[in-house]
């Protein structure tokens, strides 16, 4: 399924990179009887319903003229959440400048979790902006630290 999943991935790359989006998680699932393939999809700023089905049009097209996929199917792109787990580097590096929340597995200052913006990514912490008591501070969190970081919405 892997190798689908890839042939999948690398149809959808370029249309996806056409319109500046990128690619948050792709599935091909059988639930209740059907199959579904899922596309997750973003840009920064935040993808819109608009978009999702530009994405659906293209990649639906593409999809019915390369014929990969055996059964019948239903095609679903959408947004991956506003609060979603950011899984990997590249997701990290796309979503620098953006409010979001890290859980630890070790105490930083007296912490388990941060929330704040994400100021910089390198290969081995992330910097965050963050506001104790309406003051900005930066603080310098570990990639081996890290349980967990997913987008925010700040308040």
């Amino acid at each position: 399924m892997n190798n689908k999943i890839d042939e999948l991935k690398d149809i959808l790359q370029p249309i996806l990179e056409k319109h500046d989006f990128f690619l948050v998680d792709l599935e091909f699932v059988h639930e209740r009887g059907d199959w579904y393939l899922r596309v997750y999809a973003d840009k920064k700023g935040g993808i819109t319903i608009d978009d999702c089905a530009l994405i659906s049009e293209e990649y639906g097209e593409k999809l019915d003229e390369l014929d990969p996929i055996d059964p019948a199917y239903y095609l679903e792109v959408s947004s991956p959440g506003a609060e979603r787990p950011i899984k990997n580097d590249e997701d990290l590096s796309n979503y620098e400048g953006d409010y979001v929340n890290v859980s630890l597995y070790q105490k930083i200052d007296g912490s388990k979790a941060f929330e704040g913006t994400l100021t910089e990514v390198t290969d081995d912490e992330i910097k965050l902006t963050i506001k104790v008591k309406n003051l900005k501070k930066q603080v310098n969190i570990t990639r081996d630290k890290i349980a967990k970081i997913r987008l925010a919405i700040e308040f």
